[in-house]
């Protein structure tokens, strides 16, 4: 299928292919932004350990699939596999094709997600994927806990604990800009 675009209108591609370079080639030379979003975090245990990227995304997995779709942490363990190999097909090539970054690891997401994963991996039976599962709650043991109720409604970790005000944002349609004196601009503000 096609989408006609009008001038004011945009197109919004997420997920692993909004960066593959297929739908890049059916768009007019400099008309599209690319932006790669991934939780690169900068954590590190000490001088010789860090926190990696895929343990926090992983967490980050097993946290939001338990609260938005009641998965067990044994059924995102036994896909993260499939999900790694998906990344470095459709994801991984094509980052450094993005023309921004933006690193949406938070320096205090492992304490909050840590209360909130911890019951889900020591319920991991499954020989298979229960030494993932003690090599993740191994790396949750360096980190205090903190509750949720501070992270902000806005803040893109509610999109893996709950409770983010935008995540029942619908999208409409931009209001169009309008001149100030034929909307009756008041002194120090315009009505409407």
């Amino acid at each position: 299928p096609s989408i006609q675009l009008t001038g004011d209108q945009i197109l919004l591609v997420e997920g692993i292919h909004g960066l593959n370079p297929l739908l890049q080639g059916v768009l007019p030379e400099g008309t599209s932004m690319r932006l790669f979003v991934s939780a690169l975090t900068q954590l590190n245990l000490d001088a010789h350990n860090r926190v990696s990227t895929t343990d926090m995304r992983l967490i980050r997995r097993i946290v939001r699939d338990a609260v938005f779709r009641g998965y067990p942490a044994e059924q995102t363990l036994s896909v993260w596999g499939n999900v790694r190999r998906g990344e470095k097909e459709h994801i991984f090539p094509y980052q450094e094709e993005a023309d921004l970054m933006f690193n949406s690891a938070l320096s205090y997401e492992m304490a909050v997600l840590k209360p909130l994963v911890e019951p889900h991996l020591f319920r991991v039976r499954d020989a298979k994927l229960r030494g993932g599962a003690e090599r993740l709650l191994g790396l949750l043991r360096w980190f205090e806990r903190l509750s949720g109720v501070e992270v902000p409604s806005n803040s893109i970790l509610r999109e893996f604990i709950g409770a983010s005000r935008l995540r029942e944002f619908v999208a409409t349609p931009l209001p169009s800009v309008r001149n100030a004196d034929e909307e009756g601009a008041l002194e120090g503000g315009i009505e409407g």
